[in-house]
């Protein structure tokens, strides 16, 4: 289909109830096709439209453009104003939750919903030289395979989070996946709330969303200002998990593995630094140096004496705990060796 000798009209939406205030005729077969549009022109971001069922007969037009170009391709129209600015854009015909709906994009809200970046493939600046395992919690629909990054995944049933990282057995660090529509589903039901609670719970966390922050103001199905309040009510109350707007889905992944990577080494260097000086000497003055590694001797889990980090780990490993080389000793391990030992004192 060729190029056709029509204008192309924008026109004030008569229906007043209508979220889409503009009418747009896009000069193309003998009628041409009218849509519903929320702007006037794609300047900032794609612009949502919807067939209309017919141009009025006394459409208050508010522009009208010669039209060099317009054709049909495929799922899309290609569209070419006779104009100097403003004047190439470009209508896809798609689908969204079952029902058609048309998307109005110029040549540069395209490149800013597909940024031309190239992601990295180096591995982490911390971290492990193996791959990283990440937890995908089993119930995620459409889960991230992380094929351009070095991780291991494995499914697991997640209590908090979509994705995370374990020290020694347990979570320390988890990720929590939102699409834009989903994300203000949450935030408007007040479930995102509980679950940024149960994020503060763990050691690292954050809230990663697969857009731009900008879309918020974009919305149509929901106030942006209200959304963009309860997102600042829920960074407020829950400062230690942050909530980044990625841009899109691959990017939100890239920076989930760097997220999860650099915890995991954190977390992993606390605990190691607390296993080795979990029972601390009584305050008192600071020695001018310290002693020399191979003449310190071995920290006790309490100033009073008792037994050793060392000694407990040893015993643990002969009655079968999965205990780690080095590092802090899990509870459970030390209260087994309690009450073992309890035991053998009243017997």
């Amino acid at each position: 289909m060729g190029a056709v000798p029509d204008d192309f009209l924008i026109a004030r939406n008569p229906d007043e109830e209508s979220t889409l205030p503009f009418l747009v005729r896009i000069p193309l077969g003998p009628n041409g096709i009218v849509i519903k549009a929320k702007d006037t022109w794609p300047r900032t971001g794609k612009v949502y439209c919807h067939r209309a069922e017919a141009w009025p007969d006394d459409a208050e037009i508010i522009e009208r453009v010669p039209t060099r170009v317009c054709t049909s391709r495929g799922a899309s129209i290609e569209l070419v104003l006779d104009r100097g600015k403003e004047n190439r854009s470009q209508f896809v015909l798609t689908r969204a939750k079952g029902r058609p709906v048309i998307f109005w994009q110029s040549a540069r809200t395209a490149k800013q919903a597909r940024p031309n970046i190239r992601l990295p493939t180096a591995r982490p600046a911390v971290g492990e030289p193996a791959d990283l395992e990440v937890l995908v919690d089993s119930h995620e629909r459409y889960a991230w395979r992380f094929s351009h990054q070095q991780v291991v995944t494995t499914p697991r049933h997640l209590a908090v989070g979509d994705y995370a990282v374990e020290v020694d057995g347990s979570v320390v660090a988890a990720v929590e996946r939102k699409s834009l529509e989903d994300l203000v589903s949450s935030l408007l039901s007040g479930k995102l709330r509980y679950a940024l609670a149960e994020l503060s719970g763990i050691p690292r966390a954050a809230v990663v969303v697969e857009e731009r922050y900008s879309r918020i103001f974009s919305l149509t199905y929901a106030r942006p200002a209200v959304v963009a309040d309860a997102v600042a009510e829920c960074q407020a109350r829950h400062p230690s998990v942050p909530i980044i707007f990625a841009e899109t889905r691959a990017l939100a992944q890239e920076w989930t593995f760097r997220f999860l990577a650099a915890a995991r080494h954190e977390v992993t260097l606390e605990s190691a630094a607390t296993g080795e000086f979990d029972a601390l000497t009584p305050a008192g003055p600071v020695p001018a140096a310290p002693e020399p590694k191979a003449s310190r001797k071995k920290r006790t889990r309490d100033p009073d004496g008792g037994p050793d980090t060392a000694s407990v780990r040893a015993w643990a490993v002969g009655q079968g705990f999965d205990v780690a080389d080095r590092g802090r000793l899990r509870p459970e391990v030390w209260a087994a060796w309690d009450a073992a030992h309890h035991d053998a004192q009243a017997t």
